[in-house]
């Protein structure tokens, strides 16, 4: 992207967020600008209106364009919702020459071949995630690990993430209704993870669950690797239809009355606080009592917390999980759920904030909010995968160079019958050329 700035949209069903930022002189990930709307045409994760969705996109955007000075041209986009599946992949590849050095190149060509791998009719495949690798008889060898080793067979474990080619489209077409393109997409679970969750985390063991408004996104992390993801049908707009029907009251009026005095438990001093409603119309002001909203409000989180504990216990992880439970998104506002989560789960539970790796600037307290989780960690995503791209082009571009530097400046020294002598220009460069290409073996080279 255009001087490296990168956007990360998240296109949520109660909000659409877009955030604006680089990656400064000093490493760190900087935002210059964001804007956020409500969202409409958006159910439990699922575009259903396109063009609800492209006018929501279009005026967050239009705020992040003015906060930013950026002339926003393409997202990086967030997905999830019930059609998201993940599978366990086992891939063996007989290398071509055991005698040279797993390279980066290599490994990132074994990861682009299982895109292809066959799935069911109407998925597509989003993520392909590298867990652990093995080599001969070497096993569990983390990705950093890998290169530079030597072997024959190459096999590795892989997380793929697909879903439904129709929720894709209506993704894109929302974006392209708004005037963007969509540089990439990605799962919204791993999006928060990458804002909220540091390498330490994800070494000791840590769940992410991303309370949001139509789903609930969970990210499993275990010796620094993902190894489960998964996407509840349950979150905050439940827990606002439950207020609605159960106190009688009008949606809009239901979702304030969750921001402002949503609680998992009542009063611990058993004083019974009782909340005033306006009247609808000219209907007389009505009375609930913040035990009968938190009754309410308990019952469905304690639905989602024993879902997440059936993720977590339905891996069969032998490995504690030291970071314990991390709990994002706006559903993870609510007074008590870090408590409840302990209950519920019987795993050390926190907050996880949005800036964890930002650098701070005036934004700063208000991207805490763990809402922007998502958006964020698009953004994060989003930068890391454009600098992982330039690595490669320049890779590319040096190796082409190497090649026309054999082909077109060959070694013109005069050479005895026989052919050129091992030790000479050409077989310094063409010898190089072959050695990390097909045969190092220099005594093969006659």
């Amino acid at each position: 992207m255009e001087n490296n700035i990168v956007v990360g949209l998240d296109i949520g069903t109660t909000k659409i967020v877009a955030v604006v930022g680089e990656r400064n002189k000093k490493g760190k990930y900087e935002v210059i600008g964001y804007g956020h709307n409500p969202s409409a045409g958006v159910h439990r994760g699922d575009v259903i209106n396109i063009m609800h969705t492209a006018e929501s996109i279009t005026k967050a955007v239009e705020q992040a364009r003015k906060e930013s000075g950026v002339d926003i041209k393409e997202v990086y986009v967030g997905i999830a919702g019930q059609h998201i599946r993940t599978f366990q992949l086992q891939r063996e590849i007989t290398r071509s020459n055991p005698n040279i050095e797993v390279s980066m190149e290599e490994i990132r060509e074994f990861i682009k071949r299982q895109y292809n791998t066959a799935i069911m009719p109407g998925e597509k495949i989003i993520h392909v995630l590298p867990q652990f690798f093995a080599l001969d008889n070497h096993s569990n060898i983390l990705e950093s690990e890998i290169v530079g080793m030597m072997g024959n067979q190459l096999s590795a474990t892989f997380h793929i993430v697909t879903a439904n080619e129709t929720a894709l489209r209506n993704i894109y077409y929302s974006v392209a209704r708004a005037g963007l393109t969509v540089a990439g997409c990605v799962l919204e679970p791993f999006a928060s993870a990458e804002s909220v969750l540091d390498i330490r985390d994800r070494e000791v063991g840590v769940v992410l669950v991303d309370i949001g408004g139509g789903t609930t996104d969970i990210a499993i992390f275990n010796e620094g690797i993902l190894v489960h993801t998964a996407v509840i049908p349950i979150a905050g707009n439940m827990i606002t239809d439950d207020i609605q029907r159960g106190c009688s009251l009008e949606n809009s009026i239901a979702e304030k009355l969750k921001v402002q005095f949503g609680s998992v438990f009542a009063e611990a001093d058993g004083d019974t606080k009782i909340i005033s409603i306006p009247g609808y119309r000219n209907q007389s002001a009505r009375e609930i009592s913040q035990t009968s909203l938190a009754g309410v409000i308990k019952s469905r989180v304690q639905e989602i917390l024993e879902c997440v504990d059936f993720e977590i216990r339905n891996l069969n992880i032998v490995n504690p999980f030291i970071g314990g439970i991390v709990l994002t998104g706006g559903g993870s506002k609510l007074s008590g759920i870090i408590s409840f989560s302990e209950f519920i789960t019987e795993i050390d539970s926190r907050q996880g904030y949005a800036n964890e790796h930002l650098e701070e600037s005036s934004f700063s307290d208000i991207l805490k909010d763990p809402i922007f989780a998502t958006a964020i960690g698009l953004l994060i995503f989003g930068i890391r995968n454009e600098e992982e791209k330039e690595e490669e082009k320049i890779a590319n571009k040096n190796k082409l160079s190497t090649i026309s530097d054999v082909i077109v400046k060959p070694d013109t020294t005069p050479q005895k019958p026989g052919g050129p002598k091992r030790g000479s220009g050409f077989w310094k460069k063409v010898g190089g050329l072959i050695t990390r290409a097909f045969d190092p073996d220099e005594e093969k080279i006659n």
